[in-house]
């Protein structure tokens, strides 16, 4: 081979593995998000999930490269783990959702598998920069590589949430990545094949061919790991931008989950919009104007539009994919009698702090169907700077309602929620505070439930004059609902506000009392 041959085989090989440098980075990236991810959609609490991860992560990456001083042929050595990060990695997300599964249990396979990706991927970097010395780069320095590497795990936070996600779900993502580590490592192979081993070759063919029947069998993957993680049939299950939806069926039963929470029972779901809706909408002096925060479903919207003289209701929900679904799904918009179609409705897919900020609307009732605050996002929502927000919208009669956990469960989370609202400032005075009124009813999905109505003066205490044709909702079970038994009854807890996230502690700990 000539000088010039050399010289362009160097050239090839040295761009190949800065190429395989931004690859493996996103590659890299994307598992340590797979793994967050699972790990707060099975256990719950993002911030302490992500926090754990990353901090795992990073500290096995430093412990890969320390590692990687003992391999004794670099080459060799980044293409075993290539092929083992493509196992690993590829198959992580497909083993933690079957081990949930089947155990009910995830923490030790998921940090066993971080911890192994982690390792693996903290030594591609010091192994490629000596395969780069070995070959005589002629132009070759550490910070090219290190560049290379931080650009490809730009890209993939960025793609992960708008492209990966949305697009492939975490299963597929986990096989897909895996095998672009194997391509990585196949590639790397044919390039520097005069070091490559037979064994190499082989692992390599077998964890392709694996990859590639897992990756074409994904969807019934996804369908069996379901199937043991719910009851009842999956009918649908999607991967949204924000969320994982789900909707089961047994007979003409349906059940709705949000990242695998229950978020209504049709056997049961009008005990809780029953309950949540009509005392406000019944108290409410005027109920001209109703805003719901939360409820994409349209379950609340069903409830309001039960009172003739409502003549605008607004619908805030982050998720546009679920107002699509229960607006215009025919097995599902049928469930809220078809509210989301009626015009009266407007619906607004946004977050509901933004909301709350730049609105300037005035209403008469305001329901908030928001998620439990098991996170720092959700627990914002719950804070007394959002209800201060709120408290703005409210017109001089208004009501404000929001479902606020189980008082049996959570019952410092409850408490939390009643004194926070009751900390917020009433407009009706300069020192002046909302007025509060507690309740709580039996939801069997749920448990006991609690609520929380709030109003800028005390309401006099009057019977619900209630719509016709409710399944649940009577005057009699209202004064019933305002009794709290000792072990619900109030404790003496925090405020919540963006600064401490008092709830979040309070939820996590009693249902971990419970369920854990």
């Amino acid at each position: 081979m000539t000088g010039q041959a050399v010289e362009r085989a160097v050239r090839i090989r040295e761009l190949w593995l800065l190429l395989a440098t931004f690859i493996i980075a996103i590659a890299g990236l994307v598992y340590e998000l797979i793994a967050a991810t699972v790990s707060s959609y099975l256990l719950g609490d993002s911030v302490r999930q992500f926090s754990l991860v990353i901090g795992v992560f990073l500290s096995s990456m430093g412990v890969g490269a320390y590692l990687s001083r003992y391999v004794g042929k670099a080459m060799q050595g980044f293409v075993w783990a290539q092929i083992c990060l493509g196992v690993v990695g590829g198959f992580m997300a497909p083993v933690l959702f079957f081990t949930y599964a089947a155990l009910g249990e995830v923490a030790f396979p998921l940090y066993g598998m971080l911890i192994a990706v982690g390792i693996l991927s903290g030594m591609e970097i010091p192994l490629i920069a000596r395969v780069l010395k070995e070959i005589g780069a002629p132009e070759f320095r550490f910070e090219n590589v290190l560049t290379v590497d931080y650009v490809g795990a730009l890209v993939a936070s960025l793609a992960f949430p708008l492209f990966v996600i949305p697009y492939l779900g975490l299963m597929s993502a986990s096989l897909v990545f895996g095998l672009l580590n194997l391509a990585v490592a196949g590639l790397s192979l044919w390039l520097f094949r005069a070091a490559a081993t037979r064994a190499q070759w082989g692992f390599w063919g077998v964890a392709v061919l694996a990859s590639l029947l897992a990756l074409i069998q994904a969807e019934r993957l996804v369908s069996v790991a379901q199937a043991q993680l719910f009851e009842d049939d999956v009918v649908l299950s999607e991967a949204t931008p924000y969320q994982t939806v789900t909707l089961t069926r047994f007979g003409d039963r349906v059940r709705f989950y949000l990242d695998a929470s229950i978020q209504f029972d049709t056997m049961d779901e009008h005990r809780y919009h029953e309950a949540l809706v009509h005392p406000a909408m019944a108290l409410a002096p005027r109920r001209k104007s109703v805003l719901i925060l939360g409820g994409g479903d349209g379950m609340a919207v069903r409830e309001v539009l039960r009172h003739e003289d409502v003549a605008a209701v607004t619908l805030v929900d982050l998720d546009p994919r679920v107002t699509e679904l229960f607006r215009d799904h025919p097995d599902l918009a049928p469930l809220n009698d078809r509210a989301l179609s009626d015009p009266r409705v407007r619906i607004v897919n946004m977050d509901a702090w933004r909301f709350a900020e730049q609105d300037r609307g005035t209403y008469d009732v305001i329901i908030a169907d928001l998620p439990d605050p098991k996170t720092i996002a959700l627990s914002k929502l719950y804070s007394r700077e959002f209800y201060a927000l709120l408290v703005e919208r409210l017109s001089g009669t208004g009501v404000l309602v929001t479902q606020a956990g189980s008082p049996l469960f959570a019952r410092e989370a409850f408490w939390s929620i009643v004194t926070t609202l009751e900390a917020t400032r009433s407009p009706s005075g300069p020192a002046a505070r909302l007025s509060l009124r507690p309740y709580t009813v039996y939801v069997p999905s749920f448990g006991q439930w609690g609520f929380a109505m709030a109003t800028p003066m005390p309401l006099a205490r009057r019977a619900l004059q209630l719509p016709e044709g409710l399944a649940f909702l009577t005057p009699e079970i209202w004064e019933a609902a305002q009794v709290f038994a000792p072990d619900m009854d109030r404790v003496p807890v925090s405020i919540n506000d963006i600064q401490s996230h008092a709830l979040v502690g309070y939820y996590l700990d009693g249902w971990d009392r419970w369920f854990r």
